[in-house]
């Protein structure tokens, strides 16, 4: 089965929009994660060894794999604060990612804050230190080129420790799961992720099907960016921007590059809208867990990233 089937797969699962999301509280004071008693041992899953790595690998910046099976070298940090952005969920140290990925989020903020007149945003889970699985949230996030952030403008203030993890961002999609929440939605969000779409390195923003909808509905002018727009499970509270594999990455596995279709017939929205999609039965015996992905189905480069000092 292929990487890119596989991370298909995870992400088509409806299990997925109830995990560790953008929203999710964090810890003021986290716990760090106890030893592992045998972490030589080839079956333990990989998201327990570098969900305990704390820095980045001290090797030259590379994105090594896919999105959802991979790690990454050299990462930089997103400083929590800055002009035009503040970090959320300290607890789970996720503000790490290439280079790139972190110039475009400071480049986003302030566009942001010039074109939709938000004092600036809200940044969730981005990656881990070294990349890799992660122990609890996402399939992908993992060669930082990944990154969320919330639809809910930042305060004209600096936030507490304890507001960045008990904060909820606010819901977007109405009950019914049909469309927005107009109480919520503003014209502002659509300058927000049109912003990002207009960013050359962007390839894909990852919103609720509901998001979709309205961008549809609202965009005026060039539309030729919605194509990079996608529906997907769990995006209600946050939108998810990921990057173009970067230059010199040549270990980074690219994915394919969005059509050109605006994604806006109806048919685009008929999966998305259908029962089984909006009210999922749970199975009569729950499925039996997947094994844990191990280091050995990393990218062989991925066992000198968790190596290194």
């Amino acid at each position: 089965m292929t990487t890119r089937l596989i991370f298909a797969l995870l992400l088509m699962s409806p299990m997925l929009a109830h995990g560790a999301m953008a929203q999710d509280k964090g810890s003021v004071d986290p716990k760090p994660l106890p030893p592992l008693a045998n972490p030589n041992d080839p079956h333990i899953g990989a998201k327990e060894l570098f969900g305990r790595k704390v820095l980045p690998a001290r090797l030259p910046t590379q994105a090594i794999g896919f999105y959802a099976k991979g790690c990454i070298a050299g990462a930089e940090a997103l400083p929590i604060n800055g002009d035009t952005w503040q970090v959320m969920r300290l607890s789970r140290n996720r503000n790490w990612a290439h280079p790139d990925m972190v110039a475009l989020l400071e480049r986003l903020s302030a566009r942001a804050h010039k074109v939709a007149g938000w004092p600036g945003l809200l940044v969730g889970d981005m990656s881990q230190p070294r990349g890799g699985p992660m122990i609890t949230g996402h399939a992908s996030h993992q060669v930082g080129l990944d990154a969320d952030i919330w639809l809910t403008p930042m305060p004209n203030r600096r936030l507490s420790r304890n507001e960045r993890e008990e904060m909820s961002a606010v819901m977007m999609v109405r009950r019914d799961r049909l469309d927005i929440d107009p109480a919520a939605w503003t014209p502002s969000h659509l300058s927000v992720i049109r912003a990002a779409a207009q960013e050359p390195s962007v390839e894909r923003i990852f919103v609720n099907a509901a998001i979709k909808k309205a961008l549809c509905r609202e965009a005026k002018g060039d539309r030729s960016r919605l194509s990079k727009v996608r529906p997907m499970y769990g995006h209600d509270y946050h939108f998810h921007v990921r990057i173009k594999c970067p230059l010199g990455s040549t270990a980074c596995e690219p994915q394919p590059p969005p059509t050109d279709s605006e994604g806006c017939a109806a048919s685009d929205f008929a999966y998305w809208f259908s029962d089984s999609v909006l009210h999922p039965r749970q199975p009569a015996t729950p499925p039996k867990p997947k094994p844990p992905m191990t280091l050995a189905e990393l990218p062989p480069a991925c066992r000198q990233v968790l190596a290194a000092p």
